[in-house]
């Protein structure tokens, strides 16, 4: 059976249901619930223009931060904890002026930045303050934290027995994350929801990983597509409930 950081094997398995699930235009090879069109307003919030030093954190295949690259001339730094990832990432950029290297954040990788990008995988880490502050101490002031935001309680002992690799699963109030951003020099300067939009992917993808499990089954695993679809589940009723929220934050250091 193959793991999600297998990366090899998922991209593969997933890319005909994940291309079914957006709307035309929308699929630039991300492995989130973020269209094209959130990634570019994100990114334009940030103020990612010419020139601008990005990294991207936990960057996956980088689709988004392929993306920002081509459409706005910054300069790019994705890291991430996958070696399968930032091979792919690095064969996708083509001639991109976009570099990646591996490794585990924090640490964060040495330099100064304009923008820090950490998109769809806040949830991931469970010492957020430890986090922000590696994420203040890379960015210049005036520098930009652009990230979106799993916001809700955290999950209780039932919840967790439900969510696959709920280990990776940390969600934070909004309240909470505004705090620790403050202790870390970081102001929050603009705050979006985007549950609705969110909950409306999250379904297009389950629709499309339900019609697709057997295939996708037959390529990383028959309990590999299961946790797949049942995590999908739960993240359509913590959406369309209101149990989790999403938000696109941008956050300056001062």
């Amino acid at each position: 059976m193959a793991r999600q950081d297998e990366r090899v094997p998922f991209v593969a398995a997933l890319a005909r249901a994940r291309s079914a699930a957006y709307p035309p235009g929308q699929d630039v090879g991300q492995e989130s619930f973020m269209l094209a069109d959130e990634i570019r307003r994100l990114a334009h919030h940030a103020g990612i223009g010419p020139g601008t030093a990005v990294l991207d954190l936990c960057c996956g295949i980088a689709g988004p931060g392929r993306l920002i690259t081509a459409e706005s001339g910054n300069g790019y730094l994705g890291v991430d904890s996958s070696a399968e990832a930032v091979e792919i990432a690095t064969r996708l950029a083509g001639d991109l002026p976009c570099r990646f290297v591996q490794g585990d954040v924090p640490p964060l990788p040495a330099g100064r930045f304009d923008v820090v990008l950490l998109l769809e995988t806040l949830l991931a880490f469970p010492d957020k303050a430890a986090l922000l502050r590696a994420v203040a101490g890379a960015l210049d002031t005036g520098g930009r934290f652009a990230c979106t935001v799993e916001a809700g309680r955290p999950l209780s002992e039932a919840e967790r027995q439900r969510m696959p690799d709920a280990d990776t699963v940390w969600p934070v109030e909004m309240e909470q994350l505004t705090e620790l951003l403050g202790d870390a020099g970081l102001v929050v300067t603009r705050q979006e929801e985007c549950t609705a939009a969110h909950a409306t992917t999250a379904a297009a993808l389950l629709r499309s990983y339900r019609a697709d499990e057997a295939d996708i089954a037959a390529r990383v695993g028959p309990q590999a597509a299961a946790d797949l679809v049942a995590a999908h589940e739960l993240w359509v009723t913590w959406l369309g409930s209101g149990r989790i929220r999403k938000f696109a934050v941008v956050a300056e250091k001062r």
